[in-house]
This record gives C-alpha cells, structure tokens and sequence, in this order.
C-alpha cells in the first residue's frame, strides 16, 4: 500500500473516531511536529505542551481538512498557528515594542574578532536548537517565521501584530544572539 493511501485511510480512521488510526497519526508525525513546536519555545517541557495541544486541536479540527496539500503540512501549519497564538497572548511579557529592551539587550558584548576570519562552522540541529531557545520568545518567534516559515516582515507583522520595522529588527537581533551563542556554546569545540 502506498504512503499516501495509509494517510488517507489514517485520516479517514480519525474522521471515524478510531483511536487506533488518531494513534498512529500520533506516531508518525509526533518526531518532525516535535522539531517545529522546540523552535518555538524555551525547553522541551513546553514544546510537548504545544505539541499536544496542537495534536488535539488536529483531532478536533479533522474534518477541516481538505485533502489539497499535504496533510502533514497542515499539522504543521496547526502547530506553528499555536505557537504564534500562544505568542501574542504573552506578548506584552516580552517586551517587543520598538525602543524597549529586552534581557538579551543588555548581555555582556562578545567581541569575535575572529568571526572576521570566518570559520565556517557545522553545528548540528540539536545545537541551534538549543541556541533558538535561549533566544527571547519575541526573537525565536520572528527567526522561525522569517527563516523556517518563509513569512514576510509584512506577514509576521500581521501575524503578531507588531510593525514591520520592529520585525525586521528583532530579526537581525535574532541573528546577531544566535551567532553568539552558537559560537560561545559550541564554536571551540571543533578548533
């Protein structure tokens, strides 16, 4: 049997109520649904919280489902609609207006002189995961719907309700943390 038809006759099972078939789904799609809901939050503990609210909202919302595109890109799209829900919630807690300063804002600077030298430098998945983590929500948010999405300034402003230029700015505060702490955290370990 092809993959697509297992999909079909999953997605039909959950249509169905079955909890062999909601099961599965489960199973399948929990590795790479798990990778997206991390890039949103902080710590693992709140990535599976994210990830089973969202496979909820997935079994509640089936019937939504319209068959065009992949029905794994639709749960994606579920997971990454909770997360940017969850974001605007909590917004205010992260201080994203432009002119305030966050946290991260006041670190000490690294100066990596030899950054001007670039080494080019092959972290693994696992580490820039745990680089975005320790960005602020704000920052994690727009990196992740700017580099992994392929949203616009525009449509993460709309998205968040923030303005443009305050996307593109904590998107390149974005980049400018996660360098840093890439190269603190695991550059030297490969010289």
């Amino acid at each position: 049997m092809s993959e697509d038809k297992q999909m079909q006759q999953l997605i039909q099972g959950c249509l169905n109520g079955d909890r062999r078939s909601q099961q599965a789904v489960y199973k399948l799609l929990y590795g790479k649904m798990k990778a997206v809901c991390l890039r949103y939050t902080k710590d693992s503990d709140q990535a599976m919280d994210v990830l089973q609210e969202g496979f909820i909202k997935v079994f509640q919302n089936m019937e939504k489902y319209t068959g065009v595109g992949s029905f794994e890109g639709w749960v994606r799209r579920i997971m990454v609609n909770l997360s940017i829900d969850r974001f605007r919630k909590q917004k205010n807690d992260f201080l994203l207006l432009n002119g305030n300063m966050s946290a991260e804002d006041f670190e000490d600077e690294i100066e990596d002189e030899e950054d001007e030298n670039a080494v080019d430098y092959d972290f693994k998945p696992s580490q820039i995961i745990e680089a975005m983590q320790q960005l602020s929500p704000a920052y994690r948010t727009v990196f992740n719907l700017y580099v992994f999405e392929n949203y616009t300034h525009q449509d993460i402003a709309d998205a968040l309700g923030i303005s443009v230029g305050t996307s593109k700015s904590n998107y390149a505060k974005a980049k400018r943390n996660m360098k840093k702490i890439l190269l603190k955290n695991f550059g030297k370990a490969d010289e």
